[in-house]
């Protein structure tokens, strides 16, 4: 991540580790199927909490196997970072400031030197240092905290570092990152902080990281969501896309359904969403309920579905290609789908 690589979405994993009996243990086999279909989403990334040591050997054998990079996030002990950085884990989530005495984090540095392991500085507006958090410009207190962290691992010359300053209100997080960036090289990860469930956490991302994006700001966010993983992912793909710094992948189109609809969108989007993500053909696919929406509004789409009394209309770049029934609504939008991408 960083310099001219595209950025990168990641997730993190929402339930505590189980401890494992080796590869073959069914939950971890479980576990690494799951994150197989968040790359397939689009998850570049995956972040762990890594509370005790059973936790880190649990996240150790699941970065064995994880077919993305696997990120540990430990805070307080910085045993658990040692540990962890045993095995092929990505990189580590951990501040000097929270782990105690300057020998610990020169152990931690140490480490991650000789590992090529690089190390996240996560600064938060609601855990900032006692002489910061009652600062009336808070954008200004997390750069403060952040540049503190920085100097730490500087004055053992360390800089493979990615930055986080993550706040709780949009325009906080843009000022804040903005400074950073103004003075400072190193990536930025971003994100909104306790963002909320889906709708309004949605909402509030977009509203924070679109405009830091389009100013070149950000290698890498997580759009942090009281929702699942998919979500966060699906959600995130949308806001670098909207950023304009997007163009792979399906990009869905689909009406909010009313009472002219003889067609269900949303069931429909609910059986194809999973595979429409998992493309990665740059292309337009519209879902729409009824002949109004269908076709005509949605003439741009690379491909699109949409009621007809009846039937479904399956069109092209607005021209109809297929009228079938119904109930040969998916077997048609996947022949021709198939078709076109060949």
């Amino acid at each position: 991540m960083g310099g001219d690589w595209p950025v990168s979405i990641q997730t993190m994993w929402k339930s505590p580790l189980p401890t494992f009996s080796g590869k073959s243990d069914p939950n971890l086999e479980a576990i690494v199927d799951t994150i197989a279909g968040l790359k397939t989403i689009g998850c570049d990334i995956l972040r762990f909490a890594v509370p005790d040591e059973a936790a880190a050997d649990s996240l150790g054998a699941i970065a064995s196997l994880s077919p993305i990079p696997i990120v540990a996030d430990i805070h307080f002990d910085w045993r658990l970072a040692l540990r962890c950085m045993e095995y092929p884990i990505a990189k580590i989530r951990i501040n000097p400031g929270n782990i105690g005495a300057p020998w610990k984090t020169a152990e931690v540095v140490a480490k991650a030197k000789d590992k090529g392991i690089p190390l996240r500085i996560g600064v938060n507006a609601g855990s900032l240092p006692a002489d910061l958090r009652d600062r009336e410009d808070i954008a200004a207190a997390c750069l403060a905290a952040a540049e503190r962290e920085i100097a730490a691992f500087e004055a053992l010359s360390f800089s493979n570092i990615v930055v986080s300053m993550k706040l709780n209100e949009p325009g906080s997080v843009v000022r804040a990152n903005r400074l950073f960036a103004a003075k400072h090289d190193y990536p930025l990860h971003l994100g909104v902080t306790e963002a909320g469930p889906l709708i309004s956490g949605i909402a509030r991302n977009t509203a924070a990281l679109v405009p830091l994006l389009q100013d070149g700001i950000g290698a890498t966010l997580r759009v942090s969501l009281s929702d699942s993983m998919e979500s966060e992912v699906i959600a995130a793909r949308e806001i670098i896309t909207c950023a304009g710094l997007r163009t792979k992948g399906v990009r869905i189109v689909s009406c909010p359904r009313c009472g002219r609809a003889s067609f269900d969108p949303h069931a429909f989007l609910e059986r194809w969403s999973d595979r429409l993500y998992a493309m990665a053909e740059p292309l337009e696919v519209a879902i729409m309920g009824c002949i109004v929406n269908g076709p005509g509004e949605a003439r741009h789409a690379d491909i699109g579905i949409t009621g007809a009394g009846d039937f479904v209309l399956i069109f092209k770049k607005g021209e109809i290609a297929r009228k079938v029934l119904a109930s040969e609504a998916d077997q048609a939008f996947g022949e021709e789908l198939a078709s076109l991408i060949r």
